[in-house]
This record gives C-alpha cells, sequence and structure tokens, in this order.
C-alpha cells in the first residue's frame, strides 16, 4: 500500500488467487520457537495443531503456549496466517530501540514494567511515565501491521485525529436488500504508521526505556518486587509488571478457570485496484451480509455454517480495501475459505481486480476467561480481556483507558514510599490487588457478562437469524447501539437495551432471545453477575 509505506506489497493477480500455506515454508526464523529435523511423515500435530515439515524436512512447531486455549488465542489452526500478519515489513515505523533510551543492565528498580509494544503497552507505559513512574517497556520491536478503522468522533475524543487517514461522512450496512441502512456516523482508517510514531513519541517525551527482549517468565524476588525474566537471562526487576501482550499471555498470567470457551473473530482482507467498483467512495460500508452468489445461481457459503460479511472501506473510485469476515464462532473459520469466498463475492458482483496492494490476515480471540485477580501481575489490553467480546473491537477502549488506568498505578505506588517496608509488614493492601479492582469492577464484570451472552447467541445464529438480529439492532435508538458498539453502556443501560431490543424484535427473534437465556450457561453467567455485589 503506498500511503502505508510497505515494501513489496503489490503482488501478481495469478499469484494473489493461488497462494497456499506452502508459503510458509520460508516462515521468518523469528516467529518460530523450536524447528527439528525430522524424516517427512514423521510430523505430529501439537495441540490439535499440526507441525508443518519443509522441502528440507524442517519440522516447524510452536512451544510459546501455555495450554490449547492459549493456543487458540495466538492463532491456533491459522497460527502461520498471524504470525505472517505480525511479522510484515513496515518500513516508515521507527524502531522503538532508535527512539528509546535503552533499560540498563544496572537499572535499579523500575516502579512498572509494561509488557508487550502494541498500542495498548505503548500507550499504558507513555501515561504511567507522564504520571512520574520509572517505566520500562519490554517486548519485541515490531510494527503495527493490522488495518484499524475507528468511529471518527472516538478517535476526536483521544486527541488522535491526526493518525486517521481517509474519513468517510456515513456509514451503511446491507442486510438482505439492496436498499442500505444508513447508520448516520462519520467512520475514519487509522494511518498505522502515524500512530505507532505518535505513541512512540509519547513514550520518549514521558521518558520511557526499553528493552527489544522476549519475556520468559515474572518471578517474585525476596524483597517484594517482581523480576522480569528476558531471554538471555536478563532479569529486570519492579515494583509492578503489567502484561499487555495479546491475548495469548497465558504463560505470564493465570486465568479463571471454567470460563466461557473463547471464540474467534477472522478476516481475510485485500487492498485492491479495481476496474469497476459498485460502492459510493463517501461511504463505508461497515457490513454487507448480502447473498451476492444466490442472486446469480451460484453456490452460496453461507447457505450453512457460519455467516460472513463483507466489510468496504473505498479509498477512491477504484481502490477499495475489501474484507470478508466471520463476526464470531467457535472455531475459527479458516483463512483459506475467507478468501475463497471473498473471491467468489466479487466475482458475483461483477467486480474485476487489476491489481493488490495488500493482503491482510487478521485473528481477534473474543470472550474466555477473566485473567484471576488474586495474582501480583497485572495485565492491559487484549491480555487483560479488553476486547469487546460482541465486537471484535479493543484498540479505542485501550487507548481511552490508559490515562485512566496509569493514573489508578500511579496513585496506588506513590502511596508510600517505603513500598517494600510496608508490604512485608503487611501494612498496606497489596497493590496489584487494587489494581485489578480498579480495572475490572463488579460493573464491568456485569457489562462483560451481557456482551458474553450476546456472542455466544451470534455464533448460534444462521444467515437469515443474523439479517433478522441486526435489522432489530439499528432500529433501535442511536444512543442505544452507539453506546452497545462502544461499551459506554452502563449494565443499566445493557438491560434497557435488551428489553428495548426485545420489544421490537420480530417473534422468531424473541422466540430465540428467550430459548438462548434459558438454555445457554451464559445466560445463567448473566443473571448471577447482574446479582452480586
Amino acid at each position: 500500500m503506498d500511503c502505508l509505506g510497505q515494501r513489496s506489497l503489490s503482488v501478481s493477480l495469478q499469484a494473489w488467487r493461488f497462494r497456499k500455506r506452502r508459503a510458509w515454508s520460508h516462515m521468518d526464523r523469528r516467529v518460530v520457537v523450536e524447528r527439528k529435523k525430522r524424516p517427512l511423515g514423521a510430523v505430529r500435530a501439537v495441540h490439535g495443531v499440526p507441525a508443518r515439515a519443509t522441502t528440507s524436512g524442517e519440522v516447524i512447531r510452536t512451544k510459546e503456549f501455555a495450554d490449547e486455549e492459549d493456543l487458540i488465542k495466538g492463532g491456533g489452526r491459522e497460527i502461520f496466517y498471524v504470525q505472517m500478519q505480525e511479522m510484515k515489513q513496515m518500513e516508515r515505523q521507527s524502531k522503538l530501540a532508535d527512539k528509546l533510551v535503552p533499560i540498563s543492565s544496572k537499572e535499579q528498580v523500575l516502579d512498572l514494567v509494561v509488557i508487550g509494544c502494541g498500542p495498548a503497552g505503548l500507550s499504558l507505559a507513555a501515561e504511567s511515565a507522564k504520571k512520574g513512574l520509572n517505566v520500562g517497556l519490554i517486548g519485541p520491536d515490531l510494527p503495527f501491521t493490522n488495518n484499524y478503522g475507528v468511529w471518527e468522533d472516538e478517535f476526536k475524543d483521544l486527541g488522535l485525529e491526526s493518525c486517521i487517514e481517509h474519513v468517510w461522512k456515513d456509514t451503511i450496512v446491507y442486510l438482505d436488500s439492496d436498499k442500505p441502512i444508513f447508520i448516520g456516523r462519520a467512520y475514519g482508517r487509522v494511518h498505522r504508521d502515524f500512530l505507532h510514531e505518535e505513541l512512540v513519541k509519547r513514550c520518549c517525551e514521558s521518558g520511557v526505556k526499553y528493552l527489544n527482549s522476549r519475556v520468559e517468565k515474572i518471578v517474585e524476588s525476596n524483597n517484594g518486587c517482581s523480576l522480569v525474566v528476558c531471554e538471555e537471562e536478563n532479569e529486570i526487576p519492579c515494583r509492578l509488571a503489567t502484561v499487555a501482550s495479546g491475548a495469548a499471555s497465558g504463560r505470564l498470567l493465570q486465568y479463571e478457570v471454567g470460563g466461557p470457551r473463547v471464540s474467534v473473530q477472522t478476516a481475510y482482507g485485500v487492498e485492491v485496484e479495481v476496474e469497476n467498483n459498485p460502492y459510493d467512495p463517501n461511504l463505508m460500508v461497515f457490513m454487507d451480509y448480502r447473498d451476492h452468489e444466490k442472486k446469480k445461481d451460484q453456490f452460496s457459503f453461507n447457505a450453512a455454517g457460519n455467516p460472513t460479511f463483507l466489510y468496504a472501506m473505498p479509498m477512491s473510485s477504484t481502490r477499495v480495501f475489501f474484507e470478508e469476515t466471520c463476526l464470531a464462532s467457535r472455531d475459527a473459520m479458516p483463512f483459506d475459505l475467507l478468501k475463497k469466498k471473498l473471491m467468489s463475492r466479487l466475482d458475483s458482483m461483477g467486480i474485476r481486480v487489476l491489481k493488490v496492494y495488500e493482503e491482510e490476515w487478521s485473528y481477534i480471540p473474543v470472550g474466555g476467561s477473566l485473567p484471576n485477580t488474586d495474582q501480583k501481575n497485572l495485565a492491559f489490553g487484549a491480555a487483560a480481556s479488553m476486547v469487546h467480546p460482541a465486537t471484535g473491537y479493543s484498540v479505542v477502549r485501550s487507548l481511552s483507558e490508559a490515562p485512566k488506568y496509569a493514573s489508578v498505578l500511579a496513585s496506588i505506588l506513590k502511596k508510600d514510599s517505603d513500598f517494600r517496608h510496608n508490604l512485608a509488614l503487611q501494612k498496606t493492601p497489596i497493590p496489584s490487588m487494587l489494581a485489578w479492582k480498579a480495572l475490572w469492577p463488579q460493573e464491568r464484570k456485569r457489562q462483560r457478562a451481557f456482551f458474553l451472552f450476546g456472542l455466544a447467541l451470534i455464533t448460534q445464529l444462521d444467515i437469515e437469524g443474523i439479517r433478522s438480529f441486526f435489522l432489530t439492532f439499528f432500529r433501535l435508538p442511536t444512543w442505544m447501539w452507539w453506546g452497545f458498539l462502544g461499551s459506554s453502556l452502563s449494565s443499566v443501560d445493557l438491560i434497557m437495551f435488551a428489553f428495548y431490543m426485545f420489544a421490537i424484535a420480530p417473534n422468531s427473534m424473541r422466540m430465540r432471545l428467550v430459548k438462548h437465556l434459558l438454555s445457554d450457561p451464559t445466560g445463567a453467567t448473566m443473571i448471577k453477575t447482574y446479582l452480586t455485589f
């Protein structure tokens, strides 16, 4: 993509249409934790994920996950595409090591170590350092590679409007008919290079220190502080450690046992030059659930299994970012299938692709258990289960909550200048418990239980059920569905949301909602969580 500074993203149409997973024979070695020589044919699966053998007999296996659920969060059977997305070259994004002061091997005890260098980690590190804390940032020096879409007003409220590269004045949804639903809200595409540079700049200005290393574990020292153990046995002492390294953080964090199963949102996207674009360049297509194959008497991919929709960002009359998305499924919809569905959809719509600028593989774990709030290690962002369970949104929430959470951490650590002495005498509450309570108060847990109930419902709906659901959803008062998508509705607001939606829903959807509440475990969990004070 020219405007996003990527290298060699333009590929031939032939290669794009027929490229298969064998390309992973040349996967970047930094991605692989273990490579072993074995005879061809002697490859076994690990946690249900098949190991891959290259033509030279090398077996690619991953050993960086705590358990099967952690592996699912990290990519599961789609892990090779997920890692390819992570390793894209983004040459216009600065290296953290070139901008930030390094963490010295003789460093005194840091107030806070943030593990992970994505939007959540960078924003929390910068905001915490602004509060006067001595902050260290640790993690691989990787760029932002995903395309982020945001509601323009939300990014403006964060003071990040300069990081938006394109704005559509309105957003539309297609469900079944060719008549669109107008949302009445401007949508923006984030310039990932600008966002990266802005967050790095904030870290630099606030004095955040950096170590380019993978974290192996976090242990507690005899003096009550934490030791962040990195590669090559580097140990960084700190008063608090916060994990912000993404959803697959089970090696560093403990999660509640017996929680809801993790679901996955997957999407295959491609930015292309087209001969004919049927969409208005002034409008962003938030969801297009129309069955274009059926209209052309072709096989319909939505006839069975989890439905998918088209997400489209027309950058101009001929340049468009298309993304085929499965909103949520119990088992991740394979990227190969999503690509087939997208190509079939574009063919049915009569869209002729002339040039491919970039491919994207988006993998977002949604739902799952909350972190155990009794542990000393803290979390933020996806590692703290802050991803919206019903939508997959997380970046705006992490960016908006970073200043508030940093204030909480600063207040906790500054209350007592003799932290270790009083901790040993048990004169003060354990700081991590106070931090967890601030991040996940009971009100937040009620909201999340409601969203998990909705997530479980969505994963069970067929294409007609999905259309009926969203037709009802977008008939709600604007403040309700705006707040639902932005996680700004209180637990009481969500009850009003539920009653209002039930009142205007067709009878078939009402029956489905009642059945779901009475039979699905998330219904009982939601009621129990709401009644807990």
